[in-house]
């Protein structure tokens, strides 16, 4: 099992909003090397839900992969703000993967997220990182997890 963090601006789709859809596409990924990682996601992996342009950002809850990469439909829709006119339907350049909700976490920000020693080489943390999917160490996920089943930071 391999794990990740996702992040979705939590007014366009937060950890809540999964909990009621039950089962969502990850859609609107359109970067190279995000695409890598949803590409190499399976069945069962788990990932971080983080809340990204929030105030503040960070840790929501936990999901997991229940469907692997299959093309994202919105680059082929001219109405939808991820339609991509240079994507082929014979060859698509942009896929997604369906996740579902595991478990709402303890809301852990960004600020208490630097402050963890098992994050310090997080890619999460690491200067101009603004991919919205990233692969976490099995330390890095266990650590979140940890915190955000926790009261508090006293409770660690």
């Amino acid at each position: 099992m391999a794990y990740w963090l996702m992040k979705s601006e939590p007014d366009v789709f937060g950890y809540d909003d999964l909990v009621a859809a039950k089962r969502e596409g990850w859609d609107g990924i359109r970067n190279y090397q995000a695409r890598i990682f949803l590409r190499a996601m399976r069945k069962g992996d788990k990932a971080i839900f983080y809340h990204s342009n929030a105030t503040p950002p960070g840790v929501a809850g936990v999901a997991k992969i229940v469907g692997e990469a299959e093309p994202d439909p919105t680059q082929f829709d001219p109405t939808c703000k991820y339609f991509d006119s240079g994507s082929n339907p014979d060859e698509p350049r942009w896929d997604l993967v369906t996740v579902a909700p595991v478990k709402k976490l303890r809301f852990i920000p960004l600020d208490e997220l630097r402050t963890m020693p098992e994050l310090a080489e997080c890619r999460l943390l690491a200067k101009g990182n603004r991919l919205s999917v990233i692969p976490l160490t099995d330390d890095e996920f266990e650590a979140i997890v940890a915190a955000g089943n926790a009261r508090g930071r006293s409770a660690r």
